[in-house]
Formats: structure tokens, sequence, C-alpha cells
């Protein structure tokens, strides 16, 4: 069986803390906390389960904190986590599984990483995140800001979760160090670019993030993922701007990285939707439907484009072009997805009775 060092950066973290350590107290066999500053109860919250708690300046420099919190683990592997995550019960089974019978030969174990849930507690949009490292490896952090795990060797890839559970955001804290970084000079890699855009588009400052998109897939030089995930942020500065011209561009731009992904042909049945052509909407809904004919490699998961959405939106397609049967069909198999909805609820009760008559 591996030992696991959990390791953390915290400030002012006296909301969350205490959860995130509870849900990883079996599993986990030491813990090291590194504070930056906090002026809470952040660290008090910390003794009660630890006394590896460490002090540390904050440099506005996030692979700096993390990498200080690496160097404090003594155990075989590395565990990290933020404070406002979390390990369910179900996950922390396959968690303690995988502490037991995982190969030393493994250096890296990815897990899902779930970001975003729906009013009914689905996800609708998770990441892979490398989430348990030898420790031996030294891997180290890269960036200032959405800062990367550099790691090699051989990665195992599990169907753990963390999931993610946010009170309180600094909103303008990545911002204001990436405008820092460019007054002292920095020259941004395509990667602090790709973020650095991401930023500004979260500000609604949709004319400067769409420069910094365009510059960042100009140079080619990004992720797939990034330059994929660009072309639909692109998307929707232009269309925040009313540039529909170049958000429709935008979206057909990411068919050159890869085949169409569910939440594009989304945007495209839903371009002409609103153009009232209702037979190219539901080409491109259908292939949204039937991912089976996409060939997706992605780092990430937006369910929603692939499930209910389509269908719901194929169910307002062929009610408008008078086939209520399919309409009906493809509302019954949005229900299946969110049995509570009640837009989807009441179709069921208007196509129902249109359909009886």
């Amino acid at each position: 069986m591996i030992t696991i060092s959990l390791c953390m950066i915290v400030k002012n973290e006296e909301n969350v803390l205490e959860r995130c350590l509870d849900s990883v107290l079996d599993i986990v066999d030491e813990i090291n906390i590194i504070d930056t500053g906090s002026t809470d109860n952040t660290k008090v919250i910390a003794r009660k389960y630890t006394n590896r708690l460490f002090d540390f300046k904050w440099v506005d420099d996030f692979s700096a904190a993390r990498n200080e919190s690496f160097k404090k683990a003594t155990k075989d592997y590395i565990l990290w986590m933020d404070a406002d995550d979390v390990v369910s019960y179900k996950d922390r089974k396959k968690f303690l599984d995988i502490k037991q019978h995982l190969d030393n030969s493994v250096d890296v174990v990815s897990m899902n990483y779930n970001l975003a849930f729906d009013e009914y507690g689905n996800v609708v949009f998770s990441s892979r995140r490398n989430r348990l490292v030898k420790r031996e490896k030294n891997f180290c952090w890269i960036g200032e800001v959405h800062e990367y795990l550099n790691v090699y060797g051989k990665i195992e890839a599990s169907d753990i979760s963390i999931t993610h559970k946010s009170v309180y955001h600094d909103s303008d804290r990545n911002l204001s160090i990436y405008q820092k970084l460019l007054k002292e000079g920095k020259k941004f890699s395509p990667r602090d670019n790709y973020y650095f855009a991401n930023e500004l588009f979260d500000h609604k400052m949709y004319t400067k993030a769409a420069v910094i998109y365009e510059q960042f897939l100009l140079d080619n030089k990004g992720w797939v993922e990034d330059n994929i995930s660009s072309c639909s942020k692109l998307a929707d500065c232009y269309h925040e701007l009313g540039y529909r011209d170049k958000e429709l561009n935008s979206i057909l731009r990411s068919f050159k990285y890869d085949y169409p992904r569910p939440e594009f042909c989304c945007r495209l049945g839903y371009y002409f939707l609103e153009k009232n052509n209702f037979n190219a909407a539901i080409l491109w809904y259908k292939l949204a439907a039937d991912p089976s004919k996409l060939v997706v490699n992605s780092g990430f998961s937006q369910p929603t484009f692939s499930t209910w959405l389509p269908h719901l939106q194929l169910c307002v397609c062929y009610y408008k072009i008078g086939n209520n049967k399919l309409a009906y069909l493809h509302n019954e198999v949005a229900r299946q997805y969110r049995p509570n909805d009640k837009n989807i609820l009441s179709n069921k009760e208007f196509f129902e009775s249109i359909l009886e008559k």
C-alpha cells in the first residue's frame, strides 16, 4: 500500500478548509499546508488537522507556492488539492482502493475535476488533472497564474473525481497578476496568452480578449484543446460585440483542429435556428446528439451539448416544421436527462394533448 502526502496552498479559506480536510482524512497519511498570508481563522482550523503548517510569503506566483508545498512532502506520493475542493463519499472508496493496489511503477494518476453543475446537481463541465504524483520524481509546477504540473513517465487514468465547490473567488486577482507581469516586461508563453485572454473575457473585456485570442491562434503554438477552446471563446466575444459573421467563422475555425465537437454543432444549430433554417439546424443538432459519430479526444467534458440540449432543440425544430411526433420523441429523450425540468414537462403535456387529438 502506498502512502500519501496532501499538499495545499491556502489564504483566507476559513469557510471551506474544514470541509476539504474532512473529505480526505481517511485517505492521506500526512497533511502539509502552506499559508500565504491568511488574516482569518484559516490557520486555526488547519492546526486542528496537522502540525505541518508553514508560512510562505506571497509573491504573485502560484507555482512558487505549490512547489514549496511539494518540498514539505515526506510520503510516497503527493496529492494536491485546493481548499474549495472535496472528495465525495463514493470517490473516497475508489481512492482507498487505488491507495491499496496502485503499482509502484506508476508515476502519475490523473483524475476527473468536476468544475460546474446544473441546478439538478449534474456535472456540466469537467476536466482531467494530474492529481497524485510520485514524490521521488520531483515534478515541478510552472507558471505564475493558471499553473500546471509538468509530469512525465507512467501515467494512469483513474475514474476518481475531485469536486470543486467554490464559495468565494477573487475575480480580479489573476487579471491583476497578468497586468503586473506585462508592465514588468515579461514575455508571455502561448499558454499565458490563452489564460490572459480568458481573464479578459471573464471581465467582459471582449474587444481586448478577442485580440489576444486571435493572436494566440495565429501563433499556432498552443495545445490543441486550448486552440479549440479559444475558437469557442472568440465566438462568444464576437457574439457579444454583435459581429455575427466573425462569430460563425470562429465556430467553423474549430474544425481545423478536430472533428466537430458537440458544443460547436449546437452552436451551428442555434445559428441556423435563429435564421429559421430549421432543416440545417436539425442536421447540426442531430450530429451533436449522436456523439458516437464524432471522434473526440478531449481533456474536457461538457455533456450538456451531447445529451439533453440538442434533443430539446430538435424538439423545437421539428415543431417549427410541423412534425409534432418527432418533436415529442426528442422532448422525451431530453426528459430522460432532466426529468424535473419544468420546460420539458410543459412540452410533454403540450405535445401529448396535440397527439391525442
